[in-house]
């Protein structure tokens, strides 16, 4: 029999491991969270095509916070110097993006930095090891930013068909949140997607949806740190 995917609302929370019998129908030994998102395109007018406008590019990042039960941020990682010179911070902690997309346990990870959008589907995924994640790791707390955002004048409200979802290492659908362009998002460059969640040993993954003006994952990382 197929399981549909749940399409969540904003707070709503579903148990990943049992179906409404307390059956556990879903593999997470590892659990694939995948964002996705278009950019709308801009109307191709006369003078668009005749100086040759380009439709902007968006870079959306993905990032994971991993949190204590004091619901923080522990582990803020070291910083190192890359290859060109520049400096890293955030490195090789319990934050995972784009400068650091491996945590330290190989429990979770960040398969890549899609700096566009294109194609279909995920644009960017994190894989977690749920079943091998430390006992010390509560929740995993799910952002999305539009990189440089403001300076770009972007913001989530010109972005469509922007969802996340949670798939099983079967590559079965879990649970699934859209997102398309409403009036809340204009001026909007981060979004806190969604968690997932110790509770009495089972883990839940809920859907939030919380905007902030700011395109830095720091300013949001700040609310989770014990510093």
């Amino acid at each position: 029999f197929n399981i549909m995917a749940i399409n969540l609302k904003k707070g709503q929370t579903i148990d990943l491991r049992k179906n409404d019998k307390g059956e556990n129908i879903y593999d997470l030994s590892k659990v694939t969270i995948g964002l996705g998102w278009d950019v709308r395109q801009k109307q191709s007018g006369f003078l668009n095509k005749l100086f040759g406008s380009k439709e902007e590019e968006y870079d959306l990042d993905a990032i994971a916070l991993l949190l204590d039960s004091n619901g923080k941020v522990a582990n803020l990682g070291r910083t190192v110097q890359a290859q060109n010179g520049q400096q890293i911070s955030l490195y090789e902690g319990d934050v995972i993006f784009f400068n650091s997309k491996n945590h330290p346990s190989g429990n979770i990870w960040l398969t890549g930095d899609n700096r566009t959008g294109a194609g279909d589907g995920d644009d960017e995924q994190i894989i977690v090891k749920l079943d091998q994640l430390d006992q010390i790791y509560q929740k995993i707390l799910f952002i999305v930013t539009i990189y440089q955002g403001r300076q770009n004048n972007q913001n989530f409200s010109m972005v469509e068909n922007a969802f996340i979802r949670a798939i099983d290492a079967k590559g079965k659908e879990i649970a699934k949140y859209s997102l398309s362009g409403d009036a809340s998002m204009n001026g909007m460059c981060s979004m806190v997607f969604s968690e997932l969640y110790r509770h009495n040993g089972e883990w839940k993954f809920r859907a939030l949806g919380d905007l902030h003006s700011t395109d830095s994952f720091i300013d949001i990382l700040r609310n989770y740190t014990y510093q």
